[in-house]
């Protein structure tokens, strides 16, 4: 075993920056995903948005990945990707998932679990419209998820779409490419606390409406 190796299992943070009660959280889920999402951006967090997102095909097999949230409201939480990627095909078989934003440093995660629809076209429109022009590019030049030969295999097809639209002061986003929105069922708030006896604390959806429950850590 490397030293690296023999480390691991004395590798912990005792947590003891803050606590969570009922009482602490705001009235509905998404308002206190929005807060905390706040807070991890005040707190200097790089992507204080970005949330891993896991999937699984109609046999069982889970794959995550890092994405970025880009709307979240009381509908659910909204990422953008390609549609021929591999979450996209997993997403169409299965259509459910769950995401955690991962905010360490404050000690903090939130879990949102749920079933997925697509956007329309009209939001994917309004949100490629906020994108720079390098990551319009991108999104037609890869084939996400697929095997390419090599490095150069993506930077000739970057270079073929930027030529092809480097006369168009708009480029639109390609068929297929748009949103996915997260319909929750359950999401989770937690907060390290000393010992691993952990705050959380959960929403979820009920016929009457929403509950707020306690978890054990």
């Amino acid at each position: 075993m490397t030293s690296t190796g023999a480390e691991l299992p004395g590798m912990r943070e005792d947590y003891r920056s803050a606590s969570l009660d009922a009482a602490d959280l705001a009235e509905t889920w998404h308002a206190q995903l929005l807060a905390w999402i706040a807070d991890a951006r005040a707190a200097g967090l790089p992507d204080a948005n970005a949330m891993v997102l896991a999937t699984a095909d109609d046999e069982g097999r889970v794959t995550t990945r890092t994405v970025l949230a880009k709307d979240v409201d009381e509908h659910g939480v909204t990422f953008f990707t390609n549609y021929t990627s591999e979450k996209s095909h997993q997403l169409r078989q299965t259509r459910r998932c769950s995401v955690t934003f991962p905010w360490l440093a404050l000690q903090r995660q939130a879990t949102v679990i749920g079933t997925v629809e697509l956007v329309s076209r009209e939001d994917t429109l309004a949100y490629w419209r906020t994108r720079p022009r390098g990551s319009q590019l991108g999104a037609w030049a890869s084939p996400q998820s697929a095997v390419v030969r090599d490095r150069g295999t993506l930077d000739d097809q970057l270079a073929t779409v930027t030529e092809r639209f480097s006369g168009d002061e708009e480029i639109p986003p390609p068929p297929h490419w748009g949103g996915w929105r997260i319909t929750p069922t359950h999401v989770e708030f937690w907060q390290g606390r000393p010992d691993r006896l952990h705050d959380r604390l959960r929403f979820r959806r009920t016929d009457p409406g929403w509950v707020v429950e306690r978890l054990a850590p």
